[in-house]
């Protein structure tokens, strides 16, 4: 379809997450019940992982990545129950920066080819892509 010529620009997941683009979720992934790699968006990681010691809140990364993971997997295993496939949205509850109360927060769990066309998946937010 395309000759070498024809391609203007190319940024590969593995350049994503070498820039921080993409936040390599590893084997918290695996222990969700993922098969395949997992990475996150730098906002999200940003809005709903990251965690500073300075919080008023006792949480933790570790604990906040469990939560979106989870929720993820649930997501993913419900969605190949009902034959969808590539792109399913969830919801899972968040503690603002600075904040108490958990915010229910909308994201979306996207299966597809990485760079040498391997299953990989990608949390982001509903309008990134």
């Amino acid at each position: 379809m395309f000759t070498n010529h024809d391609v203007i620009h190319t940024y590969t997941r593995r350049e994503a997450l070498d820039d921080g683009v993409l936040m390599d979720a590893g084997a918290p992934a695996r222990e969700a019940g993922f098969k395949v790699p997992v990475a996150l968006t730098a906002r999200v990681w940003g809005t709903c992982v990251g965690w500073g010691s300075d919080e008023n809140v006792p949480q933790d990364e570790a604990g906040r990545l469990w939560d979106v993971l989870w929720m993820a997997s649930l997501a993913a295993r419900a969605a190949a129950s009902r034959g969808d496939s590539g792109r399913v949205l969830f919801e899972v509850l968040v503690v603002p920066r600075g904040g108490r109360r958990p915010r229910l927060t909308r994201l979306a769990l996207l299966i597809g080819p990485g760079d040498q066309g391997e299953c990989v998946a990608t949390i982001m937010a509903p309008d990134e892509d």
